[in-house]
């Protein structure tokens, strides 16, 4: 894709002005405070950013994951954790539109897509991060409720979410037997465990979730017993591309705070952008973050057409984010000194890019996606 059609640069510019009107005020400070702010993701809703590809029917926009990328590139180029905020509260919508029933979308879509409802996605634990399948968090079927007990680690929106898409263990051990729910908050038996202090994304609340025989209605199940896990991979393969549109956004603002300040700056009259040590690392940024774009819109691209996009996701994934983590860092030597003080926003901006090579599933973990994808194209088995 290489322009937008008149009614993504209308979204575009839609986006970019809730963005800057809704977060903007507050970032500095929600940054320096851990400070979570429910009323700007309502704000974020009443624009109608929360709910981009979620069909029409259920209340949503019905427009395609391109869009929603450009959305959250808006977004992340104000704030990161706000783009964060909005791709995982998105996560219960992907799923609902695809696994959920008719009944489950009618009472929770609408909400979440107007962001009257906030979303959480609960897969984690401490022993099962990357090894996923291995999950031990437990539900067990009795009559009409299942019975959950265990935990979960790095909930983005622990605490505050309404509602939470929950991975647990209904059967025996590896993928067949992990099964996914819908947990209300207030369910009783949920609980809240500490706060993570973060280095990054800390406007957007990580918090432990626990379950003490917490009862949930069988009619919260999403799918069949067992189809849990291939509900949580659908899921990742959507949120690494949510997650790169977010680090490019990231990125570009990055690079516009580097750029800017090059061309003012100046050492022996001369702006420190036509020295080549400083012009040549701008253009390798500028570079970085183009490249980065272009491979999540091909993903994004892909998944609208229906079309396979996993190893694509997973390229995009790891492009993304490590540009983000080297853009930013090269922004703050851009800026020297003062790129290392809070006047500027490029030292939260590297803060906040690490843990996107982190999340949705390592980079490290992307490449053996990559790897696998590789050796099935080159008759490898």
């Amino acid at each position: 894709m290489f322009r937008l059609t008149d009614e993504q640069q209308a979204l575009v510019e839609a986006a970019r002005a809730a963005a800057q009107d809704a977060i903007g005020p507050t970032v500095k400070i929600d940054d320096e405070t851990e400070t979570f702010r429910p009323e700007i993701f309502r704000k974020l809703g009443e624009a109608g950013l929360c709910g981009i590809p979620t069909p029409e029917a259920w209340g949503g926009l019905g427009l395609g994951y391109v869009e929603y990328c450009l959305v959250l590139e808006e977004i992340a180029k104000v704030a990161p954790s706000w783009a964060v905020c909005v791709a995982v509260s998105g996560l219960p919508q992907i799923i609902l539109t695809k696994f959920g029933n008719d009944e489950q979308r009618t009472r929770f879509l609408p909400k979440l897509a107007s962001a009257e409802y906030l979303g959480g996605f609960a897969l984690s634990e401490v022993g099962s991060g990357s090894d996923a399948a291995s999950l031990r968090c437990s539900a067990v079927r009795e009559g009409d409720e299942y019975v959950l007990n265990g935990s979960k680690f790095w909930i983005t929106h622990g605490g505050y979410a309404d509602v939470y898409v929950v991975m647990a263990r209904t059967g025996g051990p590896g993928p067949k037997g992990v099964s996914a729910f819908l947990v209300e908050k207030g369910t009783p038996g949920l609980s809240y465990g500490k706060k993570e202090e973060k280095m990054g994304l800390r406007a957007s609340p990580t918090v432990e979730l626990l379950f003490e025989n917490a009862r949930i209605p069988a009619a919260n199940r999403l799918g069949p017993e067992g189809d849990g896990f291939r509900v949580a991979m659908s899921a990742l393969d959507s949120g690494r591309i949510t997650i790169g549109a977010t680090s490019v956004g990231l990125a570009q603002a990055a690079l516009d705070c580097a750029a800017n300040y090059a061309c003012v700056r100046k050492q022996f009259d001369t702006a420190i952008i036509d020295f080549q040590g400083v012009g040549f690392m701008l253009a390798d940024m500028a570079i970085q973050v183009e490249t980065a774009r272009l491979l999540v819109h091909k993903a994004a691209w892909l998944r609208d057409q229906d079309l396979a996009y996993t190893p694509i996701a997973a390229m995009a994934k790891c492009a993304a984010t490590d540009a983000a983590m080297k853009v930013s860092t090269d922004a703050v030597q851009v800026l020297g000194g003062a790129g290392y003080t809070r006047e500027y926003p490029v030292e939260r901006l590297m803060r906040d890019a690490k843990v996107m090579q982190i999340v949705e599933g390592t980079n490290q973990v992307q490449r053996v996606v990559i790897a696998r994808h590789l050796k099935r194209s080159y008759g490898g088995g």
